[in-house]
């Protein structure tokens, strides 16, 4: 029989996309023996192809099973394979968790195998090509099993998690599906909701687009049938949501419609509407954790720098930045419309500000900062 390292077993991922062959491809680089099976086979031979695994289903118990299926399908496919494997332990890794073992336990399925989870990482690229090994990586993994789980079987997937590089955190399953209507299930539907004013305007008019655009419908690329299992499994906590959004957007409508009527009087109490809206946005904003923790306000700086299009350049760039001994904390870049150049957004430690600027600019390269 052939030997695994410690820790490590025989794992079953059912549904081959992003996040199961992702799921898949990190176990297998632990020393796991992984099996791949999806409803669409072809989807499932594009995950073994890129050696996610075997594609199939395991004849014996495998030691965790992972359900990477769409959101409201996770309770009746739980169900099913509970049934069929006796002693396994179970998770999934959908975004919804407050119905997963209350829907399950209802079919008739042993919950106290079913350890939900949810690891916040993915992608707007659907489908097996675009998985990574790594993707889990400094991801938080949140479990939210509940008195019915077994202890044991917690710790199993906990450790599993973890071993994928995530950092796992245990929340209550309504509290965590509040937490995400606000912080990933809203902000898909808005940017896809500004991503769709563009699909009828003058091809002219979107030649205008800045960063700010492409910033705020990056994730409008995901998957619309993905997506809208998402917001139907989740649809209360993300009404909450979009209610005290349309509530904040009616306020900054009527201030500006009172402008536009050409109310002068309007002009200051409009003025402090909006200042007070941006206000709000800016203390919003700075809660957002960055990298290690810390908003970027707290411990970030950006140096950009003009760079031109052609082979070699960036890797110029992040070499003279290491030979400087600065780290590159996060990249963007931001191509400019019409020409041969862009522009490359590099985010240092604040204390490095200085020594990287000074070192492009001595090496002849354009930078504002």
């Amino acid at each position: 029989m052939t030997q695994v390292p410690e820790g490590t077993g025989r794992l079953l991922v059912i549904g081959a996309g992003l996040v199961g062959t992702s799921v898949a491809l990190g176990a297998r680089a632990q020393g796991w023996q992984v099996w791949v099976h999806d409803a669409d086979p072809d989807v499932a031979r594009r995950a073994g192809a890129k050696g996610a695994g075997e594609v199939g289903l395991p004849t014996s118990d495998p030691d965790l099973v992972v359900l990477a299926v769409p959101p409201m399908a996770i309770p009746t496919v739980a169900a099913e394979y509970l049934k069929r494997y006796l002693t396994s332990t179970f998770t999934d890794v959908g975004s919804v968790k407050a119905h997963v073992v209350d829907e399950t336990q209802a079919l008739g399925a042993d919950v106290s195998r079913l350890v939900p989870g949810h690891p916040m990482a993915g992608g707007e690229v659907p489908g097996p090509g675009a998985a990574r090994a790594d993707l889990f990586d400094d991801r938080v993994w949140v479990l939210t099993a509940d008195s019915r789980a077994d202890a044991a079987r917690v710790e199993q997937v906990a450790a599993f998690a973890a071993a994928q590089g995530a950092v796992v955190t245990r929340w209550d399953a309504a509290a965590h599906d509040r937490a995400v209507a606000l912080t990933s299930h809203a902000p898909q539907l808005l940017s896809t909701l500004l991503a769709a004013r563009l699909a009828d305007q003058d091809p002219a008019d979107v030649q205008l687009s800045g960063q700010g655009l492409r910033d705020m419908t990056r994730i409008a690329g995901s998957d619309p049938g993905l997506w809208t299992q998402i917001l139907l499994a989740n649809a209360v906590p993300v009404l909450d949501v979009l209610d005290a959004i349309r509530a904040d957007l009616d306020t900054v409508a009527a201030a500006l419609r009172s402008v536009a009527a050409g109310s002068g009087s309007a002009t200051g109490a409009a003025e402090q509407v909006l200042r007070d809206a941006m206000t709000r946005g800016n203390t919003g904003r700075a809660r957002i954790p960055g990298k290690h923790g810390l908003s970027p306000a707290e411990a970030f700086a950006t140096v950009l720098v003009s760079v031109t299009d052609r082979p070699g350049e960036l890797a110029r760039l992040f070499a003279l930045a290491g030979g400087a001994q600065v780290n590159l904390e996060d990249v963007r870049i931001d191509h400019v419309l019409g020409r041969p150049t862009g522009l490359v957004e590099l985010t240092v430690a604040v204390d490095q500000e200085t020594v990287l600027a000074e070192a492009l600019a001595a090496d002849g390269w354009t930078v504002r900062w």
